[in-house]
């Protein structure tokens, strides 16, 4: 099977172009718009000319890495890497006969839900509360359409949080409190679980969550199992410390205050 991963370059991009690329099941090849030093790993941007299309000759999947993860990405960059940069990949890749996209979502899709006690889940109403959560529900909705009516399969994956310090270890060091632990996602659950996506059959469109099997977590990944047979391997409860608590009430508290100024200002909002 011939993926291409794209942002193959970065942080979760390489690790699973690695892992691909010493599994005899695979050929791997990527994209990225840095240039990387690697000779099956090509320098291009997704978002502005076509000249990478042709890299997409003979590719069965591609695993959409690429874009801007950052929660406070602005919205020139969210739709340019994002929004842009996805709705072509899909159009080329429904033209080029690719089978699947397998697409980085975001947790921040959920990013409303975060001082509430909502299970999360595909079912959940989308609350993003930032340009990457909402630019990464555009590129979900389209693959939706594309998968509907170009026959191109789209798995999305809420991608949980792989730290770049830390050895990705979980623990009270990771930012936004309880929210943040859990959705912490070990390198071995990512690895396994993008292989997962990759190699699912018979599967149109879904959006699933991707965490690690983290306990009392809202991130349902039930249905993750169920319909591209995720095993996650690794899981860690939060650790809330005295601090942790305090900021959670503060933020939970200013939260609600502007969702009431907001809603006293604007009635109709």
């Amino acid at each position: 099977m011939h993926v291409l991963i794209t942002g193959a370059g970065g942080h979760l991009g390489r690790k699973l172009f690695d892992a691909l690329e010493s599994d005899p099941g695979y050929i791997v090849s990527g994209i990225d718009i840095r240039p990387v030093d690697h000779p099956d790993i090509h320098t291009a941007d997704l978002s502005d000319d076509s000249s990478w299309v042709s890299l997409l000759k003979g590719v069965d999947v591609i695993v959409h890495l690429a874009g801007d993860r950052e929660p406070a990405a602005t919205w020139a960059s969210a739709i340019k890497h994002n929004m842009d940069a996805t709705l072509s990949l899909y159009h080329h890749a429904a033209a080029m006969g690719v089978s699947r996209v397998v697409l980085a979502s975001s947790n921040w899709v959920h990013g409303d839900k975060r001082f509430t006690h909502d299970v999360l889940n595909s079912t959940t109403p989308p609350g993003p509360v930032n340009a990457c959560g909402m630019s990464k529900l555009f590129c979900e909705r389209t693959g939706a359409y594309f998968a509907a009516h170009h026959g191109l399969s789209v798995i999305c994956l809420r991608i949980g949080w792989t730290q770049w310090t830390h050895d990705n270890q979980p623990g009270p060091h990771m930012a936004m409190g309880r929210w943040g632990q859990e959705m912490w996602l070990s390198d071995r659950d990512f690895l396994n679980g993008m292989r997962a996506a990759i190699d699912a059959k018979d599967v149109p469109f879904a959006a699933l969550n991707l965490m690690s099997d983290n306990p009392g977590m809202r991130w349902d990944i039930n249905e993750t199992r169920q319909v591209i047979d995720y095993t996650p391997q690794d899981g860690s409860a939060a650790k809330i410390t005295p601090t942790i608590r305090l900021k959670s009430a503060l933020k939970r508290l200013f939260s609600h205050k502007f969702a009431r100024h907001l809603e006293s200002r604007y009635p109709d909002w």
